[in-house]
């Protein structure tokens, strides 16, 4: 099988046109994509896939109309592959578009869909198309086995059911429940208290949407500690900022209404992601002193990220130096500053990536194709805040004698700084090539072989895990689609006392 690509000239494992840097870094031009420091080598050396492999998939996915939806945090090595294919019915983005994605191809004819990502994902695929009508069209994964995720599974646990019941005691609760996490967490909210779904993108929105509508809800949020923490944080700021600058964010707001809602906003303190909690104190101080904010330097951070990665992010933001949020988010805020500094003839520009590698795939081909176009003379330094000693060596000779992730598998350093998240590796491309072989070209689509791997939602009793646990996704649907929260959400937090 397909277990390493070869790498064509322009995306070399270099060190040329770097200055001595703390962290490792990838740079981009229209042309190259080169390397400093083990980290970001063994990123490059996956960008080219073999022309080969890239047939033989290509190949059989459209040949057997199997559809693939893939998460930005797949390891380089898959999400170089499968990007190059031409099948139309490949998609790579955050979780919520992945859903979104998968009803398109549904309706497009796909015979069945492979979902790359961890298990809640493949769940809230599977229960998006029985919700449209395609329950025929089955959803695999790569896996045999459960791909968890620390997050989702923290939102299982008994503290998280009593933080429910708390805030179900509340007078208007709202439970603003994050999407990375599994059914039987969002029906257990639903049926508790009035519950929606939010992303790392629309979260902000969703708050402040319903401190509008309805002026004394209380918010409770959960279940990721730190966008919890980082919410509040930047509450706190926007308090500081002029009515007119608020009402930019949202025209029913001012400093009194959000200081209103920062007195009723809770979040839960006991949740956190594996991966995002290794941007730590250690990592930022070093962003401080050696890649201090200037013209041509940007700093960006997820939401989930610890307080202080986030704070020097949001900083860097209100100065148009950077960027909170989402994947989705960052990569267009990458991709903007591309194109800023292509149409100004910048040498160069370098951008702290402050979420996981996996999104460098994504990044490089978008960055390019707007190089291309721009200029053939700036680049794009994307900088890896990974501590030194967030790598494994693999016993192999050459290039890949070291790869991103601690022996552990953890995929980060203790010190501090992210490389990789481990749940999101247990995908890889010989099992999707072993998917796309067994997947049959015609008749029933579910074979005996596959049969382990058809994602499903978990049965439990007194629990109906696809009907309530999909109403807080049909809410956040509604907002983002008509800008306010449905009727009937609104009428079950008022008719909490």
């Amino acid at each position: 099988m397909f277990s390493r690509l070869a790498r064509s000239s322009t995306h070399a494992v270099a060190r040329r046109g770097f200055a001595s840097q703390a962290f490792p870094s990838m740079r981009i031009t229209s042309q190259a994509v080169t390397a400093q420091g083990s980290f970001a080598e063994a990123q490059v050396a996956f960008l080219d896939p073999d022309v080969d492999a890239v047939k033989r998939l290509d190949n059989m996915l459209a040949k057997k109309k199997l559809g693939v939806v893939m998460h930005y945090y797949m390891d380089p090595e898959l999400q170089g592959l499968v990007a190059a294919c031409d099948y139309e019915h490949v998609f790579c983005a955050d979780s919520l578009a992945m859903t979104g994605a998968a009803v398109e191809m549904a309706k497009a004819g796909v015979r069945g869909i492979a979902c790359l990502g961890v298990d809640f994902m493949s769940e809230s695929v599977r229960s998006t198309l029985d919700q449209n009508g395609f329950s025929h069209v089955p959803v695999y994964t790569l896996s045999k086995q459960h791909i968890g995720c620390s997050l989702a599974e923290m939102a299982e646990r008994p503290a998280y059911s009593a933080y429910l019941q708390k805030a179900s005691q509340a007078k208007h609760p709202l439970h603003v429940v994050y999407i990375n996490t599994s059914m039987h967490t969002k029906a257990t909210a639903h049926d508790t208290v009035p519950t929606i779904t939010c992303t790392s993108s629309n979260v902000v929105r969703t708050v402040l949407q319903a401190a509008a509508q309805v002026p004394d809800v209380s918010i409770w949020y959960g279940p990721d500690t730190y966008m919890g923490t980082n919410l509040k944080n930047m509450f706190e700021r926007m308090v500081t900022l002029p009515d007119e600058q608020i009402a930019k964010l949202h025209p029913a707001h001012n400093q009194q209404t959000i200081r209103d809602l920062l007195a009723r906003f809770d979040y839960f303190k006991q949740g956190m992601c594996v991966v995002h909690h290794m941007f730590g104190g250690q990592v930022v101080q070093t962003i401080k002193t050696d890649y201090p904010i200037d013209d041509n330097t940007y700093y960006t951070a997820h939401l989930e990220v610890p307080g202080e990665m986030f704070m020097l992010a949001m900083d860097a933001q209100q100065h148009g130096k950077g960027v909170v949020g989402s994947t989705s988010n960052i990569l267009n805020f990458i991709k903007d500053k591309a194109k800023e500094a292509a149409s100004e003839g910048k040498d160069c520009i370098r951008v702290l990536l402050g979420t996981e590698v996996g999104m460098v795939t994504a990044i490089v081909k978008e960055t390019q194709d707007i190089l291309k176009q721009l200029s053939d003379k700036t680049a794009v330094e994307i900088v890896f805040p990974v501590a030194a000693e967030a790598m494994t060596a693999t016993g192999e000779e050459g290039d890949l004698s070291l790869l991103p992730g601690v022996q552990g598998g953890e995929g980060c350093s203790t010190a501090g700084g992210c490389a990789a998240c481990p749940f999101m590796k247990m995908n890889d491309l010989d099992a999707l090539m072993d998917l796309a072989e067994a997947f049959p070209e015609s008749g029933n689509p579910v074979t005996p072989q596959l049969e382990a791997q058809l994602a499903t939602i978990r049965q439990t009793d007194g629990l109906d895990l696809a009907g309530s646990g999909g109403m807080p996704i049909k809410y956040m649907r509604h907002l983002m689609q008509n800008g306010d929260l449905a009727d009937d959400l609104v009428t079950s937090i008022r008719s909490k006392q």
